[in-house]
């Protein structure tokens, strides 16, 4: 009995796995950094990573709005415009995806990779000499 309910939470599991996979290809369109890179100026451009990570670098022209904060900023991002996101690796960004299209984002795009494999132009912020 306990090896079935094993196998059902698994199947469960896995399962949902799929169907979260799925629908995020299908509302977020992930993007090489060449193809990032033609669209992202006439764009929202959104560093979801946390402000120490965006302090140390991100890419120029990015706003830092957290994932953490994202819901509560919301007013910050405009519905009919497109929206390049990025983060570290790309998990966040996929996960900022999912919130701004379930808010009615509709044209939602991500930097594959992250920012990690970003090769451009990027801004550091002046950290102050003590």
């Amino acid at each position: 009995m306990d090896l079935g309910i094993l196998i059902a939470l698994t199947v469960i599991l896995i399962g949902y796995s799929v169907y979260r996979y799925v629908k995020q290809k299908r509302i977020l369109n992930t993007l090489t950094e060449e193809e990032f890179r033609k669209g992202y100026r006439k764009a929202q451009l959104i560093d979801v990573r946390e402000p120490k990570e965006f302090d140390a670098g991100h890419i120029l022209g990015a706003r830092n709005i957290p994932i953490s904060q994202m819901r509560q900023r919301l007013t910050e991002l405009r519905k009919d415009q497109p929206v390049y996101l990025y983060c570290q690796s790309g998990a966040r960004s996929m996960r900022a995806a999912m919130l701004l299209h379930k808010k009615g984002y509709t044209d939602l795009h991500h930097l594959q990779g992250g920012f990690k494999k970003w090769t451009g132009k990027i801004k550091a912020s002046k950290k102050p000499n003590y």
